[in-house]
């Protein structure tokens, strides 16, 4: 006598469509974005830095002065462009970033340009578009601040 029960029978087929493939969300694409545009800007701020004649560049206020430089020479609207306009607005805007933090660290006059390009950075984050009114808002002012540098 034997206890082993019977093998269930085949499982009948579902008329439900198969489930499509789990999503990804967009949080590793803005990290590995960020990360790039922090990383570019810090590359370029450092060859300013060693490459330039002004002795400022060493300072925090040099290091306003580039940021407001490369700020001036960035074209929100190329920031997406494939080839080398896609690169130099990329690398503009990671640089007036990098460098208003550097200037804000070595001195706290420069404290407002530093949050500005952060906010700037964090409105762009969420939108992906400078022409945005917020980040078109947050640009102006920060162009605004450079003005007094």
């Amino acid at each position: 006598m034997s206890s082993q029960q019977p093998a269930p029978g085949p499982i009948p087929p579902s008329d439900a469509p198969p489930a499509p493939p789990p999503r990804r969300g967009r949080g590793p694409l803005v990290a590995a974005l960020l990360v790039g545009v922090l990383l570019g800007g810090a590359g370029v701020g450092v060859a300013w830095a060693v490459s330039g004649g002004d002795v400022s560049a060493n300072d925090a206020a040099g290091d306003a002065r580039d940021a407001c430089r490369a700020l001036s020479g960035f074209d929100g609207s190329k920031y997406t462009a494939k080839g080398a306009d896609g690169e130099i607005a990329l690398n503009r805007f990671g640089a007036a970033l990098t460098l208003s933090a550097a200037a804000a660290a070595g001195d706290d006059r420069y404290q407002p340009l530093a949050k500005t390009m952060l906010r700037v950075q964090s409105q762009h984050a969420r939108t992906f578009d400078f022409a945005d009114s917020k980040v078109k808002k947050s640009l102006d002012e920060a162009r605004r601040l450079c003005q007094d540098i």
